[in-house]
């Protein structure tokens, strides 16, 4: 996608406007609490998080009022939400760290990207990953069964939820409700925690 797309105008509607955005900050406070209840319910430690395609920044916002010695790097492509919400930028499908994070979390970027770019993205994550990641990505069958249209951007590459699956399983073991966690890592999960794979 072109990065004047995600420009002033964009952030404005899915992002800033209350009756359009696609998640509230509440609704984000609660997701976080869940995926850092959840690793930690594993056996993980969250003691650094990495958030690609950042937007306007809610889990920074979270990790700073309810996790404040959790260590926080936000990354984003658009000019225009590194400028006004403080991330840096890089464009994920060719950017990776040298460090590695306990948690990355990666919300509605994939689907904006080209399938090269995409699978890309997903090795430098992988890579940057040194326990789990959250990754929500929306699918040609969500786009059909089950977004909200008015608060979803539909422009995006609608790809089935097995392209995302078969690039995340060289890397990942799912563990369900968009959490993964990297394949050697030292933790063990029970048959039933772990999705059938």
């Amino acid at each position: 996608m072109d990065q004047a797309t995600f420009d002033a105008r964009y952030f404005e509607r899915f992002y800033e406007r209350q009756g359009t955005r696609v998640y509230s900050a509440a609704q984000v406070e609660n997701l976080a609490r869940g995926v850092l209840g959840m690793a930690r319910w594993l056996g993980g430690r969250v003691e650094t998080v990495l958030d690609v395609g950042a937007g306007t920044g809610l889990w920074g916002s979270y990790l700073k009022a309810h996790e404040p010695a959790v260590r926080y790097v936000s990354i984003d492509g658009s000019e225009y939400a590194c400028t006004k919400y403080g991330h840096a930028q890089h464009d994920i499908a060719k950017w990776r760290s040298a460090e590695r994070f306990d948690l990355v979390v990666c919300q509605g970027v994939l689907p904006y990207l080209k399938d090269d770019d995409a699978l890309s993205a997903i090795d430098n994550m992988a890579a940057m990953c040194r326990g789990f990641l959250y990754l929500e990505a929306i699918t040609s069958r969500d786009i059909r069964e089950v977004c909200d249209v008015s608060k979803t951007d539909i422009e995006v590459h609608r790809r089935p939820g097995s392209f995302y699956r078969r690039a995340l399983a060289s890397h990942f073991v799912e563990m369900g409700c968009g959490l993964f966690y990297e394949k050697s890592g030292p933790l063990a999960f029970y048959e039933l925690e772990a999705a059938a794979g």
